[in-house]
């Protein structure tokens, strides 16, 4: 069970809850900010300057949605193998994309890992080929195949349980892209930026998307119960909140096995993140993916090793990638913003 997060000081008891409380869950309604306010003892002006804060500070990313994987537009993990010497460089041009959400430099021969998300497959393959023309560098493009526990936020209190209800306790593959209407690409297209910290937010997107605002809460509440938005509140930040080790650990399994193996690290209260990608041989063997994060690498370690030999996962191949550092971290772009622009 991870301990509990050591949290910034100027996070106080009230600012906690805003943290915790909110990251699932977030009201869908006229004005969400207030209805927060009556939970934790704020009026909503007191509510939306606080998160203007968190977000000032760094520990929260925004407050908004989180759009499941491959189902609007495409996603993938990639890495490449950038000569030491030229890895910032190197790293300065993915980052450069606004299809990179996710950029960072981990222990490996594959040293640089980033996160792809585009309106298509093509659009993905383009930002791919474009990055190995200007680098030099062969990319591995790693898609979903199977996810057993994906983002459904940070437990940020001492036991865990929060966190721990929420794990999936199944398995699926990656449904397929959800064919937008106009109305709900114009929405989707200014909602994947984040919620705007206003009383009435919603009102302002339907603004945005040339919409009525009951139609864009109608329409936010009907992506989240079809699971086209995985999750819809607080998106915070990891090592801001003193979790300032992490590692992507990964294991060549058979594939008879992945599902089953899968569903049984996907319950680990220490793991955050856990599903099954494409294997791209001779490179990359590994199938079967998990999250830890820590406060330290021993922790980590501890905590991978002890989850590793209970399950009997290091039978199979394996390896861990520690994260050194992060060049890119900010919410996914499925849908290019100049598509709003005519609104």
């Amino acid at each position: 069970m991870p301990r509990a997060i050591t949290l910034p000081g100027a996070v106080d008891a009230t600012a906690f809850r805003l943290l915790n409380e909110w990251q699932r869950g977030f009201p869908c309604e006229l004005q969400p900010f207030a209805r927060i306010g009556e939970s934790v003892g704020l009026d909503e002006t007191e509510v939306i300057a606080a998160y203007r804060r968190l977000i000032g500070e760094g520990v929260v990313s925004r407050v908004g949605a989180v759009f499941a994987p491959r189902r609007l537009g495409a996603s993938a993990l990639a890495a490449l193998a950038a000569p030491p010497a030229q890895l910032e460089t190197v790293a300065a041009r993915v980052s450069r994309e606004a299809a990179i959400n996710h950029n960072y430099q981990r222990e490996h021969h594959y040293n640089l890992w980033f996160v792809v998300t585009a309106a298509s497959e093509q659009h993905l393959h383009e930002v791919v080929e474009g990055i190995e023309r200007d680098t030099g560098c062969a990319v591995i493009v790693l898609p979903l195949e199977e996810e057993y526990h994906i983002d459904l936020g940070f437990d940020l209190g001492a036991e865990g349980q929060r966190r721990a209800a929420c794990h999936s306790a199944g398995s699926a593959p990656p449904a397929a892209a959800r064919t937008l209407s106009d109305i709900e690409r114009r929405l989707a297209t200014v909602l994947q930026a984040g919620l705007p910290l206003a009383p009435r937010p919603y009102a302002v997107l339907a603004e945005q998307a040339g919409i009525a605002e009951h139609m864009a809460i109608e329409l936010i509440e009907g992506w989240l119960a079809d699971g086209l938005v995985r999750r819809l509140g607080v998106v915070v930040r990891h090592h801001e909140l003193g979790l300032g080790a992490n590692a992507m650990c990964v294991w060549d399994i058979p594939d008879e096995q992945v599902s089953e193996l899968g569903r049984r690290l996907a319950r680990e209260p220490a793991v955050t993140l856990c599903y099954r990608r494409r294997r791209v041989l001779p490179g990359w063997s590994y199938n079967l993916f998990c999250m830890i994060h820590g406060h330290a690498r021993d922790e980590v370690l501890a905590a991978r090793d002890d989850i590793a030999a209970r399950l009997g996962l290091d039978a199979a191949p394996h390896d861990v990638l520690f994260s050194c550092r992060r060049f890119k971290q900010t919410g996914a772009r499925y849908l290019p913003e100049k598509e709003a622009a005519h609104v």
